[in-house]
């Protein structure tokens, strides 16, 4: 995460008076808004298909979005289980708080309690007690995605509660260093400060990810990112376990192959994990993988996609020793990478 961190903008906590002078009591202090002259309403103004699912889903899902509020300022956060009281936000929302303020869409104040953060993903999850079960939203699948998929965010930007955007799924396990190993979901979905920790959604009202960074640069946009969901539930359910939660490190770039790919190159396999590159003190490369080896399975299970060999990845601790049937020069071979901690 630290070798990107200057590529990207965190978005959680957004503190008070932060970017055009937003301070408390939404009062603008350093700049004028500017208003538009009245339109006439229109009584009863024809929607189409895609207004009214972006409407269901609002009026479904957001009852379930909480803001969270710390020392630092406000972020948002997304009821995962209402029975429990369980909230999902980023690490980076909490800090280094062990309690924070929650308040409900309903206006309802309640004080949560910081279970644990991972950091290194930027997952963290609050509990909050409650005399009823609070509204939760549903989870969607993000191993399924595909660009082009109709994306919804909800949060709090600089404090404004309960603010919608829509966007597409730009892209799919978007990785920002060699050294990263989950992938992000990109979107245009429109994220600002405060949003982080909040949901992304499906058309369906699922959550698909959890919002958390957005992408800097001169003349750039729209670049926002979320975790994806499934990585984000293996750390939730290990943090509500009070299991130490551990980051796998094996030392390698990869790329998923697919048919298209497999024709471009001439790859003998259609799927699996090519190694692009090596870290050459790392665990991979001391075990004997090298570059342009293909991974087909991972203990006996194949790797269809670079998603499956993540997945995996994640349920490992290090010390755990892996097996790998692995394609080079045209021969299937077995070899062994006892995985480290990532640092």
């Amino acid at each position: 995460m630290k070798e990107f961190a200057k590529k990207i903008t965190v978005l959680g906590v957004c503190s008070l008076g932060l970017g055009a002078g937003f301070g408390a009591g939404l009062g603008w202090t350093g700049s004028k808004a500017v208003f538009a002259p009245p339109v006439q309403a229109q009584s009863g103004a024809p929607k189409n298909s895609d207004e009214q699912n972006v409407i269901r889903v609002v009026k479904s899902v957001s009852p379930a979005v909480v803001l969270i509020k710390t020392e630092s300022g406000l972020g948002t956060g997304v009821v995962i289980d209402g029975k429990q009281g369980l909230i999902l936000t980023n690490a980076h929302v909490v800090g280094r708080s062990t309690q924070v303020g929650v308040r409900l869409k309903s206006g309802q104040q309640l004080t949560g309690k910081v279970l644990g953060a991972f950091r290194e993903i930027d997952i963290a999850v609050v509990k909050v007690s409650s005399a009823t079960p609070l509204p939760a939203a549903p989870l969607g699948d993000s191993d399924r995605l595909e660009v082009g998929q109709t994306t919804i965010a909800i949060g709090n930007p600089l404090g404004l509660e309960q603010s919608v955007t829509t966007g597409i799924v730009s892209a799919v396990n978007r990785r920002l260093s060699e050294r990263q190993e989950q992938g992000f979901i990109q979107t245009d979905a429109a994220i600002n400060p405060g949003n982080s920790g909040g949901p992304l959604l499906d058309s369906q009202g699922r959550v698909i990810g959890i919002n958390t960074a957005v992408l800097r640069a001169d003349g750039a946009e729209g670049l926002g990112l979320a975790i994806p969901i499934t990585v984000a539930q293996d750390y939730a359910r290990k943090i509500i376990a009070g299991a130490q939660v551990q980051r796998t490190y094996l030392g390698i770039q990869y790329v998923g192959i697919n048919e298209q790919l497999a024709r471009t190159y001439q790859l003998p396999v259609s799927r699996g994990v090519l190694i692009a590159g090596l870290d050459p003190a790392g665990p991979a490369a001391q075990a004997g993988l090298k570059p342009g080896d293909i991974l087909t399975q991972l203990n006996g299970t194949p790797l269809n996609t670079e998603l499956d060999f993540q997945r995996l990845l994640r349920n490992k601790k290090p010390g755990e020793t892996l097996s790998f049937t692995v394609k080079r020069e045209g021969r299937s071979r077995t070899v062994k990478a006892r995985l480290a901690e990532a640092r």
